[in-house]
């Protein structure tokens, strides 16, 4: 419990030297960039796209990209922002490219009681022949809506890095004890619990993804995690067309805030018609939410 996932990421980052290399399918969470330059290594992209619903690359595109600074391979799975939820054919595709390389596989699963359609989520510690280069990280910010709250843990069996990051959090000074009482209490919740909130976001997915499919010249492929998706919208740059939602348009007294996914991406032009929704609302207020998304398309000025 050294702190949430975002400071474990950056204490694994920290574990390598300047210039070292990890490559991240992209889209990807936007603070991996900020925790690499901090940390003082570089994120290679490897792009995943809307056309093949974000699934994971090639083989060969991870190759191409893998040099003697290669220290490891980032994902996130159920992913943000895409929701993204690699199957066990693709998690032992990426054990075989880290088994070959001696590289590391380093997952952020914080998403990963946030599974639908009776999909099974695959943790890279299931994967066999990789035992000392898989490394996990988890929080208790997502599953228990406890934002904020700092508490995290990171698995691993190389006993050498995780030698290396208790150094780095042992330098850091300790979560709240509030966050970890309250944590510790979070963690007796019943499976129930689990089971009544994926029904729920199963209904506000279906609800969002097949709306926002239903209005002319968006897409938006059916996410099987986490609680994301990403549209492609037919306007010329949605940095601008969020910014005029918010500053301009407004639909029987309300908007839509939206997080344009440029943000997401390391590769300069790509995601510039790509937005990310969170459908973390009741049901009631997406509907209102693509009824007013859609009204705002049909205004804007710049649509394609």
């Amino acid at each position: 419990t050294t702190g949430g996932s975002e400071a474990l990421l950056f204490a694994f980052m920290s574990c390598f030297n300047p210039g070292d290399e990890l490559i991240v399918p992209e889209p990807f969470y936007a603070n991996y960039n900020g925790f690499a330059v901090s940390a003082g290594i570089n994120v290679v992209p490897v792009p995943a796209t809307i056309d093949r619903g974000f699934a994971l690359p090639p083989v060969s595109e991870f190759e191409d990209k893998i040099t003697e600074r290669t220290k490891g391979i980032l994902i996130c799975n159920p992913g943000n922002p895409t929701g993204y939820l690699y199957s066990r054919d693709e998690l032992e595709t990426l054990r075989d490219i880290v088994k070959k390389h001696d590289l590391f596989l380093f997952a952020d699963e914080v998403y990963r009681e946030f599974v639908y359609d009776g999909e099974y989520h695959t943790s890279i510690m299931e994967l066999e022949g990789i035992e000392e280069n898989a490394v996990l990280v988890d929080s208790v910010s997502k599953r228990y809506s406890m934002c904020g709250a700092r508490i995290g843990a990171v698995v691993s069996r190389n006993e050498e890095l995780m030698a290396t990051m208790l150094k780095f959090g042992q330098a850091r000074l300790s979560p709240p004890t509030l966050a970890q009482i309250a944590a510790e209490g979070a963690l007796k919740t019943p499976k129930s619990y689990f089971e009544k909130v994926s029904r729920e976001y199963t209904d506000r997915r279906n609800l969002m993804v097949d709306g926002l499919n239903e209005i002319e010249g968006v897409r938006c492929p059916k996410p099987s995690g986490s609680f994301y998706c990403v549209a492609e919208l037919p306007v010329d740059n949605t940095e601008r067309f969020c910014q005029w939602m918010l500053e301009s348009f407004e639909y029987e007294n309300e908007t839509v805030m939206m997080a344009p996914c440029a943000g997401f991406y390391s590769t300069p032009g790509m995601g510039e018609k790509e937005v990310r929704i969170a459908y973390v609302l009741e049901k009631e207020s997406l509907k209102r939410a693509l009824t007013c998304l859609e009204e705002g398309i049909k205004a804007y000025p710049g649509k394609a």
